[in-house]
This record gives C-alpha cells, structure tokens and sequence, in this order.
C-alpha cells in the first residue's frame, strides 16, 4: 500500500489497489461514525485551503464538508476575480503566498493542465489535485470507484462505458488510470471520434485493461454494468461552431433505456446539461446523487489518510 501521510495527490496513477481498497474502507467507517456525530475530531487543529481558480460547485463544498466533518478547519482562497491573481500576480506567486500562511493541506483547481503537479513542487504543504483542466481529477475517480464498489461489492469483472466528450473531460482520464489497477475489467469509449478519448490516457492504460472505442451506446449498453455520461465540455472548446456541432450527439433519456433488456447503474459527474434526461432520476440504476454524496466519505478518508498517521 502506499504511505499517504504527508503526500501530495496529483494523478489518480498515484493510488495502486491496495490503497484504494484502503481508502473505500475508510470511508465507510466514517460513514458509519459521522451517522451518529455530526463532528469527528480526526483533523481537529487542522487548517484545509481551498484554492479554486475555475468554477466549482460539488468539489469545493464536497471537500469542505469532508474537512469540518473530520473536526478541521477551512479557509477559501476565494473567487479568482477578487484575488490579486485577477491583478496580475503569477500562479507561482499565488501558491507561495498560500502556502506561506502554514496551512495543514491546500486543495487546488486550475483550468491549467498540470497546475496541481506545478503547485506541489512550490509548496511544503500536501497538495490535492481537485482538477487541472482537461487533465485530470483524482478525487473524481475515488468517489466513482467507491460508488461502483458500494454497488456491487467489488470493481474487478466489471464492463464499464464512458460517454460523452472523452476529449476535453477529465474524468473520463483519471476514472480510466485508477479503475485499470483491477482485474478483468473492460472500458467502452462511447463518443463521436471528434470528442473520442486522448491518445496519452490510452497509452497508460493499455495492456493493463481491455478497451474499444464506440460511436454509439446502443451497439454496447447491454453489456455494461455502468455507464457513465459526461457533459460537454462547453468552456475548453476553442471554436464554438465545433461546440454547436457535436452539442446534441449523445443524449440519454428513459425512452431510450427502456428499449433494452438490462439497464446499467448510470454514474455522471454532474453538473449535466442536455446530455443526461431528468426523467431517468426515479430510475433505481440511477446513481449520480448518491455519487456526489459519496464524495463528502471518500474525500474525508483521503484527507484523514494524508494529515493523520
């Protein structure tokens, strides 16, 4: 198992099996507490920094939740547009000045790839990747591995499809490294070939899990045990003709389910748009509130793991 004390977490490469396993007990156990105390005193006399330079709604309160459930403290960087960064001042300069205020761990989004990985060698304090642009979101990926685990018990032999924009989502990257550390699992890359999965994150992923790409999710739904839908990602497209274009290629509603014989549990990072109907919500499959809530567990085992030996 890898040491998490006192570690930065960039990538969701950075987790083998063992300590996913580690983490998806861990969370339960503080389910399991936090349903008869609403505070833990796991992270007492601990300080969080939410730093969160791109718009964020289930990220940021999801950490902050898991770090005042855990007894700690949080203090937040703030709107971009309010900080001295909207005056001119480096991201380098940025994370220097926050680190320098002694925090216990700094959680970090930047519409930059690779910020996390730049801030962490800045900063003595443990960094959390919580999105770099298209890049990645390692804590994405534990919260759909512990959704998945929830569900079925375990995440080897399970058949997984991942549709939408593959190109510039970063969920579909890092839920493909950190489910590629199990045994016999399979991943369909459902998308049209303009949004189709990054040629880097197959390159990690092959001879380690199957794979195919998939322009429609009919040719495969039946075989799935998950499928997990992504919304276009409307603010990385650097031409919005293309957005208008590939905007309605995928859309997933209850008429469309109802046509097949099985019906995966359908996982989405939320927020969704028009790719994901409302009509699905009363379907027992679906699984994507239940999902965000998980994150509030799985992060506050992650946090306990990196600031408690």
């Amino acid at each position: 198992m890898i040491q998490l004390y006192n570690r930065d977490i960039i990538s969701a490469m950075d987790f083998d099996r063992e300590t996913l396993d580690y983490l998806f007990i861990e969370a339960e156990k503080i389910r399991q507490e936090l349903s008869t105390k609403k505070i833990l005193d796991y992270c007492k006399d601990k300080i969080m920094t939410t730093v969160f330079l791109e718009p964020s709604t289930r990220t940021r309160l999801s950490f902050q939740f898991a770090m005042t459930r855990l007894g700690g403290l949080v203090i937040d960087f703030g709107l971009e547009q309010a900080a001295s960064i909207a005056k001119g001042e480096s991201f380098e300069d940025t994370i220097k000045m926050v680190d320098g205020y002694k925090p216990d761990i700094i959680v970090l989004r930047h519409r930059e790839p690779g910020s996390a990985r730049k801030a962490a060698e800045i900063a003595s304090t443990p960094v959390i990747n919580a999105g770099d642009g298209w890049n990645e979101h390692p804590t994405q990926a534990l919260l759909d591995l512990y959704t998945i685990w929830r569900e079925f018990k375990r995440i080897d032999n399970i058949t997984l499809g991942i549709i939408g924009d593959l190109r510039y989502g970063r969920t579909p990257s890092s839920l493909s490294y950190a489910i590629s550390k199990y045994r016999n699992v399979k991943i369909y890359y459902i998308a049209p070939k303009e949004l189709q999965i990054r040629r880097e994150v197959l390159e990690k992923i092959d001879k380690l899990i199957e794979w195919k790409m998939v322009e429609r999710v009919e040719e495969v739904i039946e075989e799935l045990d998950v499928l997990y839908v992504t919304r276009l990602q409307k603010e990385r497209f650097t031409d919005p003709l293309e957005y208008e274009k590939l905007k309605g290629s995928y859309n997933i509603t209850l008429d469309l389910l109802k046509k097949f014989r099985k019906i995966p549990i359908i996982m989405h990072p939320l927020p969704r748009v028009d790719e994901l109907s409302q009509d699905i919500d009363s379907l027992p499959q679906a699984k994507y509130f239940e999902q965000a809530e998980n994150g509030v567990y799985i992060r506050a085992a992650l946090i306990k793991s990196i600031l408690t030996r």
